[in-house]
């Protein structure tokens, strides 16, 4: 046998050809040669990758930058003999890596789910008998026998079919069954979605039989060739990991050229070398704001639990704000923008056609004595049925689960016409005919109902079904009849035409009855987009988040539905799968700028879609459900699945599922991760400017020579005792009301110009007001000044809080209880601070002395004055800004 090439056109070639290459023939394989096979080309299932280590995974998570900061810090800590400060920085890093090794465990279940995907048993020919064969066993060159309703065990070149029909949704996204036939002649570079010779692993017959012969097994199968993109795909990091990186690599660096600063001027002024050293890395511990790790997680976390009550279930934290961040939203069309379900919209039949005019379902119902014979066609020409396990959802054909939704609109129920009118005959749908036919017993005559394409049934009609009874058909009729259809499919409808023929007899099994029909009329049907959709793609719009619909899908329904939608737009363009796969990558990233449908896709140029997005800046987020969006979901900066309609390893592979299939609920994550994005974004803020205020403190007394205002014990319980627990409070604080209407971000770091700004600026109020409460102590004693400068910098920061819930807004225009925990934290924050003050060991312990009332009133009065100053930059940039915009 020769060996297997993925290349091979196998959907082309003639069957004799095919058989020789694999050295089989239609009896199928012996036992002895299939073993042979089995043991040389391994088992039908996919390759599982070989999971991590726990060790390696630990590796991975300390490498990184600022767990390297936090090590260090942890060390400085603990050669302070400030052990408290050191356990407590090495619980965080402790959390931080077991709840990431924990989530990246969960997502090495995904080619685990995509292995589960494979049939359990199937029909073989081995030594010319048929044979049920373990799916795993089965090997190239088998020969395979398909029935309806069976899952197909692997990649199959059919050798002869009968009205088969397949659904391929799970893998290429078309929510109709495609037709098959093995007598087709096809190119050999006709692409995956129109290899109408072939059947393939992991999809599902809907209609028909065939048989056909193993051309690829296990991970050469199509599915194979998807898990292996999948295998390959880097884990890729995320916006905010990257930022955090860039926070922690800064902060090293700052905290560096303090350290370098303070032994230089020290050194000048011929300081002790150890009291020297010991003020050095208590402001190196100060500038690394060691809650923020923990405290990013916690407010990520938050978010998970407020995006779950809404629909949204995050698997990987980082994915909130990622979202948050998300330029373009890549968004697969069946059961994501639509329901996946075919319905019928438009109908025509009796005085239509001479009307030239269709119409809508609802429209037909009020006059329905028009339309019952067309129902009934539909009906009963028909072998779906509704799921008794399942209410409401179709076995079968989609097409023809439509028909019988159809009618029970009309409200009647298609059993129920089958007991009252039963079948006596069948003539299959074929490739070549394109027509279906049944006889059914109406009374004491025979009925026979056809449905097909409408070129191919009035091709066999003679009359017309009008309002005033059959009449013979004419060529305006027939033109008229087209009309119409070519309108329908226009607007991306599926057109199905039905006829009818009365008999004296019941036909025999090969009688041809289809000749001579009267034509009753034609239905258009779609699978329909949400209707809520597009009011969230426009909300995205005015968000500033691109909407992209990649679809396996033809052009005129993808566009037709995008434009619905709101996602297509005058100036956009569309490309196909095939033109894609021709273009360079320097045209591709030139093309996804303004391409806003993608129609005939294929799972690797989905892939190569949502990379060419990443290339060129954007933060891509892909939405989808079946198997064919897998490699994309992992390889976007976000991957979202849906919970209900969405294949296991769609959801194994996203970061995000839906639990409600609901395209609306993306918008809610947006707004959740910008919320989330600016949260982070205050907790830095409030972080840093409380941490350069304590440096510059320090900073500028070492400058002067002046004694130390605040001792590393001070410094340090600022930051564990006043920090923390406001700063987690800001990372819960409720959305601003105009989130939805900023840009998104795409900055690489926290560190924006205008953050920057704010914190220095903030910093040096704070450090203003400490030292003047430090010199205003001091003029009785130095622990009187530490013991005002500690509780100025203390309160400043709590009280400077408040100020941070926004950067443009001013605390009196927002209700300063909305944010309870915040109040809270505050309150808290305050106890200790008190407690430090009046319970005399703990205060003796951090070297502070007794307050009177007058040195009380004096440190709040200071502590206020930095928010005072905020605030008044707040009102005057307003102020500003308005007066910019009238003159515009």
């Amino acid at each position: 046998m020769d060996d297997y090439h993925s290349t091979t056109p196998w959907h082309s070639l003639e069957i004799e050809e095919v058989m020789k290459k694999l050295n089989t023939s239609k009896e199928g394989l012996s036992d002895a040669e299939a073993a042979i096979r089995l043991k040389k080309n391994g088992p039908n299932k996919l390759r599982k990758k070989r999971n991590k280590s726990i060790w390696h995974m630990l590796w991975e998570q300390i490498k990184d930058p600022m767990i390297i900061i936090l090590i260090g810090a942890a060390i400085l800590s603990f050669s302070l003999k400030e052990e408290l400060e050191g356990f407590v920085i090495l619980i965080i890093i402790s959390i931080n890596g077991v709840v990431s090794i924990i989530q990246e465990k969960k997502a090495e279940a995904s080619l685990e789910s995509l292995r589960k995907m494979t049939a359990s048993y199937a029909i073989c020919l081995r030594q010319g008998e048929e044979s049920k064969v373990l799916a795993e066993d089965i090997v190239v060159g088998d020969i395979v026998i398909l029935e309806d309703g069976a899952k197909i065990p692997a990649d199959i070149r059919l050798i002869d079919s009968s009205s088969l029909k397949v659904l391929e949704s799970s893998l290429t996204g078309e929510s109709v069954s495609s037709i098959k036939d093995s007598d087709d002649d096809l190119q050999d570079d006709c692409s995956l979605l129109d290899r109408t010779t072939m059947v393939y692993a992991s999809t599902f017959i809907t209609y028909g039989r065939g048989i056909g012969v193993v051309v690829a097994t296990g991970m050469d199968t199509e599915i194979g060739h998807i898990a292996q993109l999948i295998d390959d795909q880097d884990e890729l990091e995320t916006p905010i990991k990257k930022k955090l990186t860039s926070v922690g690599k800064v902060l090293t660096i700052v905290g560096i050229l303090i350290c370098l600063i303070i032994f230089a001027i020290g050194y000048l002024y011929k300081q002790p070398l150890v009291p020297l050293l010991m003020t050095a890395i208590s402001l190196a511990i100060s500038i690394i704001p060691e809650g923020l790790p923990a405290t990013s997680t916690i407010v990520l976390a938050l978010g998970v639990q407020r995006m779950a009550k809404q629909g949204a279930i995050i698997r990987k934290l980082p994915a909130v704000e990622t979202l948050g961040s998300a330029t373009v939203i890549c968004s697969d069309k069946t059961g994501t923008l639509t329901l996946n379900q075919m319905v019928v919209t438009n109908m025509a039949s009796n005085g239509d056609f001479t009307q030239n005019k269709y119409r809508k379902v609802k429209e037909a119902i009020s006059i329905k004595e028009n339309y019952e014979e067309l129902v009934q066609a539909g009906a009963l020409c028909n072998n779906s049925s509704f799921d008794p396990d399942n209410p409401g959802h179709i076995l079968g054909d989609p097409t023809e689960g439509a028909l019988i939704m159809l009618t029970k609109e009309f409200g009647k129920d298609h059993e129920d016409l089958e007991d009252i009118y039963p079948r006596v005959f069948e003539k299959p749908f074929d490739s070549e005919r394109k027509r279906m036919t049944t006889a059914h017993k109406i009374g004491d005559n025979v009925v026979c109902y056809t449905k097909g394409a409408v070129d191919e049934v009035l091709s066999v009609c003679t009359k017309i079904v009008t309002k005033d009874g059959d009449r013979p058909i004419t060529k305006a009729d027939v033109d008229s009849v087209k009309k119409l259809s070519d309108n329908m499919a226009e607007g991306a409808l599926r057109v199905l035409s039905f006829a009818k023929r009365n008999l004296d007899h019941i036909p025999d099994d090969e009688e041809n009855v289809e000749f001579d029909l009267t034509f009753i009329g034609i239905v258009g049907m779609m699978d329909p987009p949400r209707e809520e959709v597009k009011a969230a793609v426009k909300t995205c719009y005015n968000a500033g988040v691109r909407t992209v619909m990649i679809t396996g899908d033809h052009k005129i329904t993808a566009v037709a539905i995008a434009r619905e939608l709101g996602i297509w737009r005058n100036g956009d363009t569309v490309y196909s799968g095939s033109e894609i796969s021709e273009m360079s990558e320097d045209k591709l990233d030139k093309i996804v700028k303004t391409t806003s449908v993608y129609a005939r896709v294929s799972p690797e140029q989905k892939l190569k879609i949502v990379q060419a997005l990443q290339r060129t800046g954007e933060v891509a987020s892909m939405t989808g459900d079946g198997v064919n969006d897998a490699p994309a979901l992992k390889a976007a900066h976000i991957g979202v699945a849906m919970g209900v309609s969405g294949t296991d390893v769609a959801k194994e592979s996203a970061d995000m599922v839906l639990t409600d299939d609901n395209f609306t609920t993306i918008v809610y994550a947006v707004e959740g991760g910008r919320r989330v994005y600016s949260n982070i974004q205050k907790v830095i803020q409030f972080l840093l400017a409380g941490n350069i205020s304590e440096i510059l403190t320090i900073l500028i007394a070492v400058i002067f020579n002046f004694p130390a205002p605040l001792l590393a014990v001070h410094i340090l319980w600022v930051n564990l005792a006043t920090d923390t627990l406001p700063a987690l409070a800001l990372g819960v604080d409720p959305a601003e009301k105009d989130i939805m209407k900023r840009k998104p971000i795409k900055s690489g770091t926290l560190f924006e110009s205008d953050l920057i700004f704010r914190v220095v600026i903030q910093g040096v109020f704070i450090a203003t007001a400490t030292l003047l409460a430090f010199f205003v102590g001091y003029r009785d004693d130095l622990l009187s000044g530490q013991a005002m400068a500690f509780c100025t910098i203390a309160f400043s920061q709590l009280f400077y809080s408040f100020s941070q819930r926004s950067n443009t807004s001013t605390i009196f225009s927002k209700d300063i209880f909305r944010n309870k925990y915040l109040v809270g934290s505050i309150i808290i924050s305050a106890g200790l601070m008190f407690m430090l003050i009046f319970i005399t060991p703990i205060r003796e312990a951090f070297q502070l002395s007794t307050l009177d009332a007058d040195e009380w009133v004096i440190i709040f009065v200071l502590s206020l004055i930095p928010v005072m100053l905020i605030e008044l930059m707040k009102f005057i940039t307003m102020i500003a800004k308005r007066k910019k915009e009238q003159f515009v």
